[in-house]
This record gives C-alpha cells, structure tokens and sequence, in this order.
C-alpha cells in the first residue's frame, strides 16, 4: 500500500514559506494546510480559534494568562499544543499534504515519508517581502523580523527537544531570496527524489 506523501514547512517570518508551501501543494496536488489548522484545533478543542491564534506563537505566558485553566488541567499553551498535535497526526494519516509551520516536524518525527524543510533568507530581503507580499507598514523591519523569530523559536523549542532552525533538524534549508518561483521549482524537484527515494 502506498504512504501518503508529507511535507513540512517551517520558516523565518517574511521568507515567503506559507506562499511556497502553498504553491508546492498547488503544484504536487496536495492538500495544503497552514491557518486551517487554528479551525481544526478549534473545532476539537472548543477553544476560540482568536484564543488557539493568540496562544499558538508563544512560549511564556503570565501569571493572569496561566489562570486560565481548571484545576488537575495542563496550562491551556500544552493543551492548545496537543490539540493540535492531535489535528496535524490525524491528517497525515488521512491524505498527503503540505503542513506548514506549528511544530509540524517534530510532531511527524515518526511518520515515513515525511520530507521536512526549513525556508530562510536574509533580513533584507525579508523586510521587502513584508512590506510587498504581507503589506504590513513597520518602522523597523530588522527589530521586527528578529522578534517574529525569536517568538518562533521560543515556541519550537518549548514544546520540542529540537533547536528551531537547526539544519540538522531537517531534509532541505533552502534561501528563498533565490525567489519564490525558483524555490518552489528547486523544492518540487527534491521533493520527486526524496519520495522517489522513500518508495
């Protein structure tokens, strides 16, 4: 029986990895799943998909936030974290898809066939990204970016025993400055090898 084929993305803010992670599954005819998550883990959970949004990107939480749990319960981060770790195992059993970002990597450790892929570029080009593709205004884009990582990074390595960003952690670092369309083109190739090579 053939595995479903799986492929993760995780990324720096501003390298274009959701839109690349979109065009790979457009282009493999693979299901594509990035904010449908947040519906998913809602849906499942009966927290607000605001909260699981708010929740999904942070790694500490204060001492009013972490009151909100019941007793013998685990603070809402872990669970909002199981819940959709729950989502994301059960779709990779279901069907092949492009799963981006929410520790997606290490929650499939596991799984065959899953091809894991880490999107990076410089801050400069980073910065034009946000301002052109994302269209957020900010005065400065290099404080900005690096927050955005930093919150990614604290999340990953919260609730993972793997380093965010770490090449080893992964099958493909690819610099996205090459362009979206290149780097799609560049990941659709690997991705026929590595499967090709998991049969």
């Amino acid at each position: 029986m053939n595995r479903h084929q799986i492929i993760t993305i995780a990324r720096e803010y501003g390298s274009g990895g959701r839109l690349i992670g979109q065009r790979l599954a457009e282009e493999l005819g693979l299901a594509f799943y990035d904010k449908k998550l947040i519906t998913l883990a809602a849906e499942e959970s009966g927290f607000a998909e605001e909260f699981i949004a708010q929740t999904e990107q942070k790694r500490t939480f204060n001492f009013f936030y972490n009151l909100y749990m019941t007793s013998n319960e685990l603070p809402v981060a872990e669970q909002v974290f199981l819940v959709q770790s729950q989502v994301i195992r059960r779709l990779a059993q279901e069907r092949s898809c492009v799963i981006v970002g929410r520790c997606a990597d290490y929650i499939l450790r596991d799984f065959p066939n899953c091809l894991r892929i880490f999107v990076y570029a410089p801050l400069e080009w980073r910065g034009q990204c946000v301002r052109d593709i994302y269209h957020e205004n900010v005065d400065n884009y290099e404080d900005y970016l690096q927050k955005q990582d930093k919150n990614r990074a604290g999340y990953y390595n919260y609730f993972t025993q793997n380093k965010w960003g770490k090449a080893q952690n992964y099958h493909i670092s690819i610099d996205s400055s090459i362009g979206i369309a290149s780097t799609v083109r560049v990941l659709k190739e690997m991705t026929a090898v590595f499967f090709e090579g998991e049969r």
